[in-house]
């Protein structure tokens, strides 16, 4: 793999000087396109050998293109916040949105990588965060983003005699640093597992490209036609640039037997009843969210359902038993102009808690399959990878201790025009209703279907939906309640 990258590259002054100023003109104006079209970003991601020129790479392309239009993100180990959460968290976060160019100076390559180097992972544990990558960068690909990765590579012979040359000059010495020859002393290792994790990972969709770097001028040119010649094919292609099979929509049973009309919707709870239940559940989600496990843990409570199911009331005899410095309320609507310009998980992402802590998701990710289906805002093959992509990203919240739970609230048809007829004859309660909440009930019969999906594709083992009947509110606000509870004291051993 890294054969061609040891025979000796170089390029001599003059050729460079005769080709720069027309490759820095070219990589400006695509940059300025891919700005103004604003259809995809470019994340780039700089790896490889200690000495080999990765930070001077990183500078040469901020003074080549225009760096407003550039983010560019250095990962150390984690700090706090992120050792609290997935992963893969903090590279989300510093995503580029559409139409800018992202670099990242180290990255979960590194992370994965330098485990396994360290003796931290085994081969089994490595292939697995490997594997966490391909799904990642797939859906990076899938939602438009453009992934190039650079090794920048030199021999061990190469590599300490230009640790030894930096180190010489006094204006160039702070560029070593212990680290720079701890990694010199595990050359081999890194070397060897670089090549397995380059292998498992080089995709068509995020290729690596191994770069000869002792010659900063062969590096340079290198690079910089590289970035060149990805963005002008993928400029040149049209809007449709991935070929997407627009697969056939899933269609109801043929008996017409839905999961959700299986489901007892009125059920008996009276007020008195419900009010003493309520203080004791209550007292009881207080005491196991103060329970020294939690600390270990994080919640993440997701709420879905009929419009008018009453989600909003749930949440508050919910947070009513919650230490206010513990939780966050995050109402999800259509996605603002900053979301639309990310993968659409992005934005779910950002708000994962941190252990100890509650997040409450009113709405949350699943619009992709229910919403965006129905009204037709995504397409067919974007909302079908959705289902994995949705049973990916809770699986990475169980896997860092997260205890993840999601309500489906199931309402008739007659309760819910009940109860729109109700807020708009209530003045407190007129602003719970709009025209897109009528709209929606027009198409019921598309959302059951939707919704009997999810539920089919979503509803794992380890992260289950639990229906609520809700034509009761009494009775749903206890079912959730328990059920929470329940869960908690299940995972705490309380």
């Amino acid at each position: 793999m890294f054969e061609s990258a040891e025979i000796g590259h170089a390029i001599d002054k003059n050729t460079y000087k005769a080709e720069e100023a027309a490759l820095r003109e070219a990589l400006l104006d695509v940059q300025y396109e891919l700005k103004q079209r604003g259809e995809f970003p470019l994340l780039l991601l700089i790896h490889g050998m200690d000495g080999a020129g990765r930070g001077e790479t990183l500078s040469q392309i901020n003074e080549w293109l225009d760096p407003r239009l550039i983010h560019t993100a250095a990962f150390d180990k984690p700090n706090d916040d992120a050792r609290e959460r997935p992963w893969m968290w903090r590279y989300w976060r510093e995503l580029p949105a559409k139409g800018r160019i992202g670099m990242f100076f180290g990255s979960y390559y590194s992370d994965a990588l330098f485990d396994r180097v360290d003796g931290k992972t085994n081969r089994d544990a490595f292939d697995r965060q490997l594997f966490d990558i391909l799904r990642f960068e797939r859906m990076l690909a899938n939602d438009g983003v453009l992934v190039l990765k650079f090794w920048l590579h030199l021999t061990e012979d190469k590599q300490k005699k230009r640790l030894k040359t930096l180190e010489k000059d006094p204006a160039t010495a702070w560029r070593v640093s212990e680290a720079d020859w701890k990694h010199h002393g595990q050359y081999g290792r890194i070397k060897n597992n670089a090549e397995h994790m380059m292998r498992l990972t080089n995709t068509a969709y995020a290729p690596w490209l191994v770069v000869d770097g002792e010659d900063a001028n062969y590096r340079s040119l290198t690079v910089g036609r590289a970035l060149l010649q990805a963005l002008q094919q993928r400029l040149a292609l049209d809007h449709a640039w991935q070929a997407r099979s627009d697969v056939a929509a899933i269609t109801p049973p043929a008996d017409n037997k839905l999961l959700l009309e299986s489901l007892q919707l009125d059920q008996e709870l009276s007020k008195g009843d419900y009010q003493r239940q309520l203080e004791v559940l209550q007292g009881r989600l207080n005491g196991l969210t103060r329970h020294p496990k939690f600390a270990e843990h994080s919640l993440v409570l997701v709420f879905e359902g009929n419009d008018a199911a009453g989600k909003g009331g749930a949440i508050r005899r919910i947070t009513q038993a919650l230490d206010a410095r513990r939780y966050r309320i995050v109402p999800v609507a259509a996605p603002t102009e900053e979301e639309r310009a990310q993968p659409w998980l992005w934005r779910f992402w950002r708000h994962v808690p941190g252990k100890g802590k509650v997040t409450i998701f009113d709405r949350s990710w699943y619009g992709r399959v229910l919403v965006e289906r129905v009204e037709g805002f995504a397409s067919t093959a974007d909302w079908m990878r959705g289902y994995y992509e949705i049973n990916d990203f809770e699986h990475q919240l169980r896997d860092n201790n997260a205890i993840v739970l999601k309500f489906w609230l199931a309402i008739s048809a007659d309760e819910q025009l009940a109860r729109f007829k109700s807020r708009e004859e209530t003045g407190f309660k007129r602003f719970k209703i709009t025209e897109e909440d009528w709209r929606n009930r027009d198409k019921w019969d598309d959302y059951k279907v939707a919704v009997c999906d999810m539920i089919d594709r979503t509803s794992t083992s380890a992260v289950p939906w639990t229906l609520v009947p809700a034509n009761n509110k009494y009775y749903a606000r206890i079912k959730i309640l328990s059920t929470i509870c329940e869960a908690l004291e299940a995972k705490l051993g309380a």
